[in-house]
């Protein structure tokens, strides 16, 4: 049931991210453009549980502009986007590794 409620608030959250601006967003502090995912800015999530919020806030932390979560047996397509988070998960839930792709 969890799954589930998580998956729903991905897609919502994955339609919400296609309307977003396209835009350069810019690095936090820095007055410039950001180039691109960052995993390294978000250590502390791994281990924890995959909650929407949680994914909302990686993406935003690591200044991606799309997130992907993964979790095990899922299709995976293998194109590189530099703009893309992705979170892979295990059959319960727990965020295991994070890389940008």
């Amino acid at each position: 049931m969890l799954f589930k409620q998580i998956t729903a608030s991905l897609a919502l959250l994955a339609v919400l991210t296609g309307c977003s601006s396209t835009a350069t967003p810019e690095a936090p502090g820095s007055g410039k453009p950001s180039h691109g995912c960052k995993a390294e800015a978000v250590p502390g999530m791994l281990g924890k549980q995959a909650t929407a919020e949680r994914i909302e806030r990686a993406r935003q932390q690591t200044g991606a502009q799309r997130v992907r979560v993964l979790a095990p047996g899922d299709a995976v397509s293998m194109e590189h986007d530099p703009q893309r988070l992705n979170i892979e998960i295990d059959e319960a839930e727990v965020i295991q590794h994070i890389r940008c792709g």
